[in-house]
């Protein structure tokens, strides 16, 4: 017997339910295992049916059809000859579970069910799953001589969260298809020194499956083996410009529209899902120049030209990316030009488009059977009409961008619909702070899960990176939603002042509220001591109580939030993630009494400057 082993490793794009493409990819990849000389592959959890299945797992449908796949498996020459390791659901006595099949020349060796189910943040894994048993297996295993483990299990992506998943696959073991040849005598070495001889005899033996085939061969004392590769630790910036961007092509290449509709407002947000974007078909031209004929097949198929190839990313971008500036009467002209600039550096076909005559047709049809019409605040006009004349224009914009997704296609003679980008961050998700079917109501969202400090920052980044120079005065300009008149051709509005917070503060807050799971009291203790350089117990409570009333009036919105790429761990995403009451008792008198019986016990402090931005 040998001494070296190649083992192939697989993360494929499964489509939940696509039992016929998901087969395809795994035959495809056992396939390029076996070229690559590889004895054992291992394959995704769940690949079969795919992850995604949800509430379809109860279904005894997805459980016949996963068998049916697997039978298509085991009949296939390409499996003959290695070891097959792939996930799917199985039902014994009546209970579901999450399941490795493990199968060689026809025959099955091992169904091995999942023993610890991921059920926390975005997992809901025992819902479906029930687990074999809670103890992780791997130092039994290794007191006994295994020398080979592996693990399917997936882990989504949030920022700042590579390390973890690192860590994770180093606490038990030292492409879309990676193979590698390992050499045992260093794993028994290193056994050999560090295991303590007298923990062998209390371990019970592993169940053994004994095999006639081997996954080294005797004459492999050529065979030169792989080492370690030395990660790379990727700046959150950059994972904004790769995590989102391609699952921007995913939903794209899958949806079988021609592209995207962005509305443009010359704002951080918007640009942020501009400048992903731009970075998708940075990828996309990259792939292509290396040669990857799914990708420009895919491209070819979304752009409804065979013979087309990208020539580089601003080329694509006028394919693939259409954005537009919804102008109103309340519309600066530093944020057209600061949204035309972008659109002409990123290479986006972009329109101008005046909402005026939509508004004020809406405001003619309630003003024909009221017999009024309201006015602007400035304007003499109350809350109450000040807010509504801001939302039908906010509300115009989202039904234009709609109408232009489905039509500018059309208008220019060529097939198919774009997609509706939103633009909405996580921050202002958290706080409602946008109107109920808006801009921020799209077909799918890619800063949805991201603050608007790490989305400065990404700016900041492509500024750099792309040479995007419009970029700068994006960033140095106040955010602003423009809903309301402006004053000698200025800006009277700013998103901080209307949410009474800036961004900074409202980031702490949100990590609170959903990682430190605080109330209103709790948050309120902790923060009198990480800002206490910064406001008074009293100012505390103050933006405590103003957090908590605009997160519990506008929580019914994240019922029909936008799908967005969840990147962040403070999420409000009422969809898969932060699972809460659209309907609350806004005036959180019991909590608020408890914050203000606190303050009253305080000695009075004040600050020397209670306009003073926080740290964070």
């Amino acid at each position: 017997m040998g001494r070296k082993v190649t083992l192939a490793t697989c993360s494929l794009n499964q489509w939940a339910l696509d039992f016929e493409g998901n087969a395809d990819r795994i035959l495809k990849s056992i396939e390029i295992a076996k070229v690559n000389g590889a004895k054992y592959r291992l394959g995704p959890e769940l690949e079969i049916c795919g992850y995604g299945c949800a509430d379809h797992f109860y279904e005894s449908d997805t459980l016949l059809h996963s068998f049916e796949v697997l039978k298509t498996l085991l009949d296939s020459p390409t499996t003959q000859d290695i070891i097959c390791d792939v996930g799917m659901p199985v039902m014994h006595h009546n209970v579901r579970y999450n399941c490795r099949v493990l199968f060689l020349n026809r025959k099955i060796l091992l169904i091995r069910p999942k023993m610890l189910m991921a059920n926390h943040g975005i997992y809901r894994e025992m819902r479906w799953f029930s687990p074999w048993r809670r103890l992780s297996p791997h130092i039994q295993m290794g007191l006994d001589g295994v020398e080979i483990f592996t693990n399917s299990s997936a882990s989504h992506h949030e920022l700042r969260k590579a390390d973890q998943r690192v860590n994770l696959i180093k606490s038990a073991t030292a492409k879309e298809v990676i193979t590698a040849t390992l050499d045992l005598e260093d794993v028994r070495s290193y056994r050999g020194e560090l295991c303590q001889q007298h923990l062998e005899g209390q371990q019970k033996p592993c169940h053994r499956i004994k095999v006639d085939f081997s996954l080294s061969s005797p004459n492999d004392i050529y065979l030169p083996t792989h080492q370690p590769i030395q990660w790379h630790f990727h700046t959150p910036e950059e994972e904004i410009s790769l995590g989102p961007a391609c699952w921007l092509w995913d939903y794209l290449r899958r949806s079988g529209q021609g592209g995207f509709l962005l509305p443009l407002s010359g704002g951080v947000d918007s640009s942020s899902t501009a400048c992903i974007v731009h970075c998708m078909c940075v990828l996309l031209c990259q792939a292509v120049d290396d040669g990857n004929s799914q990708v420009l097949q895919d491209v070819r198929r979304v752009v409804g030209d065979d013979s087309y190839t990208p020539q580089d990313p601003k080329e694509l971008c006028g394919r693939i990316f259409t954005t537009c500036y919804m102008t109103s009467e309340n519309s600066s002209q530093d944020t057209c030009s600061r949204a035309r600039d972008l659109a002409g550096q990123i290479g986006s076909a972009h329109m101008n488009i005046s909402i005026d005559m939509a508004v004020k047709g809406i405001l003619g049809i309630f003003s024909v059977v009221t017999g009024r019409w309201p006015q602007f605040r400035a304007n003499g006009g109350s809350n109450r009409e000040n807010l509504a004349l801001q939302n039908v224009q906010a509300r115009v914009r989202m039904v234009l961008a709609y109408l232009f997704a489905q039509l500018s296609l059309w208008a220019r003679g060529k097939p198919g619909g774009l997609l509706v980008l939103g633009s909405a961050n996580v921050d202002e998700s958290l706080t409602g702070y946008f109107t109920k079917y808006d801009c921020s109501s799209a077909d799918i969202n890619p800063i949805g899960g991201i603050s608007k400090s790490d989305l400065k920052s990404f700016l900041v980044y492509c500024a750099e990176r792309f040479q995007f120079a419009a970029l700068r005065g994006i960033l140095a300009a106040p955010p602003t939603a423009e809903l309301e008149p402006l004053t000698d051709g200025q800006l009277t509005q700013t998103d901080e002042a209307d949410m009474g917070m800036t961004y900074s503060e409202l980031s702490v807050i949100g990590r609170l509220r959903k990682i430190s799971k605080c109330g209103p009291f709790s948050m309120f203790c902790k923060l009198i001591h990480m800002w206490k350089d910064v406001f008074s117990p009293t100012e505390v409570a103050q933006k405590v109580k103003r957090f908590f009333r605009m997160y519990s009036v506008n929580r019914h919105k994240m019922t029909t939030v936008t799908p967005s790429y969840h990147a962040e761990s403070y999420s409000p995403d009422d969809n898969r993630f932060d699972l809460r009451p659209f309907l609350y008792n806004t005036r959180w008198t019991w909590q608020f009494r408890c914050i203000d019986n606190q303050v009253s016990q305080m000695p009075t402090t004040s600050t020397s400057n209670t306009e003073q931005k926080t740290s964070v």
